[in-house]
């Protein structure tokens, strides 16, 4: 079977659903109202740093683009659905790649869209403060960022594969996300460097400390999407659907 056949289907079940295009709307939606009310926050602080506090709406955002991956797996196990995919796709690897495939370009697109947005908007509330940012951070910082959301997008689709469960799923990433990055701040030097969403948002900073930069940073997060979806694959090559 030719995987653009394949492709179509699953961008159909991504179009039609509601509850993903909603949570692709709720991404942009979340991260642009969040940095434009961050474009307006005080300036004095030493370390400010205007390229991430425009995008610091990609913080509480990215919940949408991790439920958004995580739904368009977690979807398939309801109903008995994933039987009729795989009865229409027997390869389970080349089914599970287009639905990849499907996840990520939206997420890319959006995000892409979004960092765009975010940027304008907190920009504008900054003013002055925002003089500095030359044009190469901020291609980086808004490519930079749609990757993010895009790989996140993915690292959760690989554990709800896994653990064949959204709820399981979002269970886990979103504490870890809004907890364990939270209580770990902005401390540097250490194993947390290489946690997926810290690694990933040295891309979204102007300056950045320790072992890893912009882009090795977001490598990072690429590895742990990687794992996420070969570990999800391994899960559904050995289960019964």
């Amino acid at each position: 079977m030719e995987l653009t056949p394949v492709l179509r289907s699953e961008w159909l079940k991504i179009r039609t659903l509601r509850s993903l295009p909603g949570a692709l709307l709720a991404l942009f939606a979340a991260t642009t109202a969040f940095s434009a009310i961050a474009g307006v926050s005080e300036t004095s602080d030493p370390g400010f740093d205007p390229l991430f506090t425009a995008l610091s709406g990609v913080v509480p955002g990215q919940i949408a683009a991790v439920s958004f991956g995580a739904m368009a797996v977690s979807l398939e196990f309801q109903s008995g659905a994933l039987r009729l995919s795989l009865a229409a796709v027997p390869r389970r690897g080349r089914w599970f790649a287009a639905k990849a495939a499907v996840i990520a370009v939206p997420a890319l697109v959006v995000g892409l869209v979004t960092a765009l947005a975010a940027l304008l908007v907190a920009r504008a509330g900054l003013g002055p403060a925002a003089d500095g940012l030359g044009t190469g951070e901020q291609v980086r910082g808004v490519v930079g960022c749609g990757v993010y959301l895009m790989l996140m997008a993915l690292f959760a689709a690989g554990l709800a594969a896994l653990l064949r469960s959204g709820v399981a799923t979002l269970s886990l990433l979103i504490p870890f996300i809004l907890v364990v990055s939270f209580v770990i701040g902005d401390a540097t030097g250490t194993v947390a460097d290489f946690l997926p969403d810290k690694a990933g948002q040295l891309v979204l900073r102007e300056t950045y400390d320790g072992a890893l930069g912009p882009w090795s940073g977001l490598a990072v997060t690429a590895l742990w999407a990687a794992a996420a979806l070969l570990a999800g694959a391994w899960s559904l090559r050995r289960r019964d659907a």
